[in-house]
């Protein structure tokens, strides 16, 4: 039997014992997987934003797309939702039975920022001005190069077809051998979150880079024609497919043409919170989320929904 003291503490033991469970659920990280080229977003926009509203602790996983669907599908990450950039991302995460389908949030462009501490600086800025040739910019001698792997990086594999426009564009033949070297250069490859970081410290002089996270960074950029940028979904078909060649993969090559530079979400199947991972769909699409979308640079979503 309970003493009188005991049945009094009891309730007050109870409340502290919910209220701690209460917390402990409100910590548990709501875990979100996403290209790394959306860290400034995620980080000071909808990660915040989302955990306000929704009352979760939002953690960001920010790495190459490609990587990050393998361990997704691999079932070596565990995540809620999962905001690649270009469609083939999602088809690694369907293939898995993962993602039923995906809903495009945003998109961007190709563009070539560089380090205003660069030698060759003014000589970007007249490019960017429209006062001399993008080819001028690419071949000066001297300039260091800067990219991501195109194995695991969405973002590595487009600046080998940007460039290949590049040579059509500008009937430079050659060009893109002559700026990047080999698919495989490890003298321009770099992880993606660290790409813009030598970049601003001068470690670099001229970079690839989607418009998005070069705006967040607020450098100075060149931007390209809708020729060669991979931003306008009309010219896929018509001009884009032109540069469908052999890219480097997890394992050999894989022939491919160039795809829209869209941002697609998607709710992963074993979500460990399928709820708070719909609302933050819902987010995402909403005007609330599109809202901060475009205050980081990010142009509206273009394209359906990925349903293959």
């Amino acid at each position: 039997m309970l003493t009188r003291r005991e049945a009094l503490t009891l309730p007050m033991a109870s409340s502290l014992a919910a209220a701690l469970a209460g917390s402990a659920a409100a910590a548990t990280p709501f875990a979100v997987a996403y290209a790394g080229s959306m860290g400034a977003l995620m980080d000071q926009g909808i990660g915040p934003a989302f955990s306000a509203g929704a009352h979760v602790a939002f953690q960001g996983i920010g790495r190459g797309a490609f990587a990050l669907a393998r361990l997704i599908a691999a079932r070596k990450m565990v995540v809620n939702s999962f905001i690649p950039i270009t469609a083939a991302p999602f088809a690694i995460v369907h293939g898995a039975g993962l993602a039923a389908s995906a809903v495009p949030v945003a998109s961007t462009q190709m563009c070539l920022p560089y380090s205003p501490k660069s030698p060759h600086a003014k000589l970007f800025a007249a490019v960017a001005a429209g006062h001399e040739p993008l080819p001028a910019a690419l071949l000066a001698a001297g300039v260091r190069f800067g990219r991501t792997d195109p194995r695991t990086d969405p973002q590595g594999r487009n600046i080998l077809f940007t460039m290949k426009l590049a040579e059509i564009y500008y009937k430079s033949p050659g060009l893109a051998a002559r700026v990047l070297g080999p698919a495989m250069n490890p003298r321009q490859i770099f992880a993606e979150p660290s790409l813009l970081a030598r970049l601003q410290a001068g470690q670099i002089d001229l970079a690839s880079g989607y418009l998005s996270a070069v705006h967040a960074q607020r450098l100075p950029y060149i931007a390209l024609p809708a020729e060669t940028n991979l931003g306008d979904a009309t010219l896929a078909a018509t001009w884009y497919a032109r540069a469908r060649m052999a890219v480097p993969a997890a394992h050999g090559t894989v022939t491919v043409a160039p795809e829209p530079l869209v941002f697609y979400a998607m709710t992963l199947a074993n979500a460990p919170q399928p709820k708070a991972a719909a609302a933050f769909l819902a987010f995402l699409a909403g005007a609330r989320g599109q809202a901060l979308f475009a205050t980081f640079g990010y142009s509206p979503p273009s394209g359906p929904t990925l349903n293959a």
